[in-house]
């Protein structure tokens, strides 16, 4: 991704952290997180993590976005709070991927 659009990206994600969790944001720095199942890598994305100063709970702020909807046209922002369980970008990941395997049961 060139600066331009990586710049553009980080700004739309912190308006999702202002929209979901009501406060702003730094960007901190880009964590690519892989995920292996079964011997396959299951997913592998940059997360991109924010220090987030209006939540005292929070230490970060970890989001990523992916293609979603109908032929995934549509792009999906996730966020996820470095609040227990979650203490890394890797375990925001594994937190959210098990939380829609239970979800689409």
């Amino acid at each position: 991704m060139n600066a331009v659009a990586n710049r553009e990206y980080i700004e739309r994600i912190k308006s999702v952290i202002l929209h979901l969790h009501g406060c702003q944001s730094s960007w901190m720095e880009s964590v690519t997180v892989q995920e292996i199942f079964c011997g396959l890598t299951a997913w592998m994305e940059d997360v991109e993590v924010f220090a987030p100063p209006g939540l005292s709970k929070a230490k970060k702020a970890c989001a990523w976005s992916h293609a979603d909807g109908k032929d995934d046209k549509e792009q999906r922002f996730v966020t996820g709070l470095e609040i227990p369980p979650v203490d890394s970008p890797q375990t925001a990941v594994k937190v959210t991927i098990a939380a829609e395997a239970r979800g689409k049961k």
